[in-house]
């Protein structure tokens, strides 16, 4: 009898074991739907950085046009191949010590396109957020336009790519430490904006202004590439915010929809700013609003409904309008005012989100300042703000110094007034 037990209670004992391992299964199963949403989303974040390079190419002058694309360029290569190498590993391996990822997935090891992570794949994954890492070096480049090595530039970005954006990433979305801390970035305020922004900052600081600033006009050679990028930057954005929920569910659908009134109302914003400082709402303002809008709500797509983005993204225009007048006051050469338009609009978009998250558009946040969460939550968006802004600050500088005893950093001053485009390339945008 007590073997007949024994032999029953040891049969149970097996199904449930092989029940739990199916739900076990069945939980850790790939949701194609899912993946395929990441797979273009994926696609729509790589267009952003060609988008930038047009974006950037409009407001150069003539003789610097292909250099500005080339900037873009070789960002999609560079940080394509490091990440596939050990980027990836170091931002979102095992954690060590909340600040950087182990060795787990270097050259891809383990990362599986039938392998889930979630509900998407682990390849899936990797993919999106290696286009994140491209778009983010390819940022700070507009505020060295026009002077710089182009050799000098790819050893930057391999040594950026590598030292900052790899461990902030890491810090924010791969198990590090502001992730613990509660703070929250839904796509990236803090590791792509304001890093990219403060980092620029500093690379203008030491790489010093174009000759003749201030001096004569530097005037865009084609703003309508420029509005063409600023749309392909729009475009691509959906991917970018929408995308960072790595599902298609409702949260997906309404950062679709605040990253679009965002940017509508940062065009809003940055006009009637400008008309009435100047007199005239420009073009090259209107999509300079666009962008700043939709930096401003990167960090808060997930967390905020319509009406605090139609507020978040007006205000965007606003503070980064008066973020780009600071290099006339101060007299530093951002050449196309990429800390006024991310930094200052990624730390406003980080702050706003401790004001307006709630927890009604999605649970996995908290309350913001506005919405009865007193402030907890604004305090450490703070927190996640200054550190980012310390890090990338000291971080360029010393990467920078390197990069300047190795090579040097900017062209000499016959090949600046000859133009990038053949100092350094080669080759001409323009003809005639």
């Amino acid at each position: 009898m007590k073997k007949k037990l024994s032999i029953i209670f040891g049969s149970l004992l097996g199904l449930i074991g092989m029940a739990s391992t199916a739900l076990a299964q069945e939980e850790a199963a790939i949701n194609w739907a899912d993946n395929t949403w990441i797979i273009v989303c994926s696609a729509l974040v790589l267009l952003m950085t060609p988008g930038l390079a047009f974006f950037y190419g409009g407001m150069v002058r003539k003789k610097n046009v292909l250099s500005t694309l080339m900037h873009s360029v070789i960002c999609m290569g560079v940080v394509s191949v490091l990440w596939v190498t050990y980027g990836y590993s170091t931002a979102f391996g095992t954690d060590i010590s909340g600040l950087f990822g182990g060795c787990d997935f270097l050259f891809l090891k383990g990362v599986g396109a039938e392998e889930a992570n979630g509900s998407i794949s682990h390849m899936t994954f990797m993919i999106f957020q290696m286009m994140f890492a491209i778009i983010t070096v390819a940022l700070i480049t507009g505020a060295i336009a026009e002077r710089v090595k182009f050799g000098a530039m790819v050893l930057f970005v391999v040594l950026w790519a590598s030292l900052i954006y790899n461990p902030l990433c890491h810090w924010v979305w791969g198990g590090g430490w502001i992730g613990d801390l509660g703070a929250l970035d839904f796509a990236g305020g803090t590791v792509v904006h304001i890093s990219s922004g403060v980092s620029a900052l500093v690379f203008a600081l030491v790489l010093g202004r174009r000759k003749s600033f201030g001096k004569e006009p530097m005037l865009p050679n084609n703003l309508s590439m420029t509005v063409l990028g600023a749309g392909i930057l729009w475009f691509g954005w959906f991917g970018f915010n929408a995308g960072s929920e790595l599902a298609m569910d409702g949260v997906a659908t309404n950062a679709f929809l605040v990253t679009h009134l965002a940017a509508a109302s940062g065009i809003l914003g940055w006009c009637v700013i400008e008309k009435l400082g100047r007199g005239k709402s420009s073009v090259l303002g209107a999509a300079s609003g666009a962008v700043a809008g939709l930096v401003a709500i990167t960090p808060a797509c997930g967390f905020v409904g319509a009406f605090p983005a139609i507020l978040i993204g007006f205000a965007a225009g606003l503070f980064c309008y008066y973020g780009v007048q600071l290099k006339n006051k101060l007299g530093y050469d951002d050449a196309l005012d990429v800390f006024g338009v991310h930094g200052v609009g990624g730390a406003w978009g980080a702050l706003a989100t401790g004001l307006f998250a709630s927890t009604a558009v999605n649970s996995g946040g908290g309350d913001g300042l506005f919405f009865g969460g007193g402030f907890e939550l604004i305090i450490k968006q703070a927190i996640a703000v200054g550190a980012t802004i310390v890090f990338a600050m000291v971080g360029t500088f010393i990467i920078l110094k390197v990069v300047q005893a190795v090579m040097g950093l900017r062209v000499s001053e016959s090949e600046e007034e000859e133009g990038l485009d053949i100092s350094q390339h080669g080759e001409e945008g323009y003809s005639i």
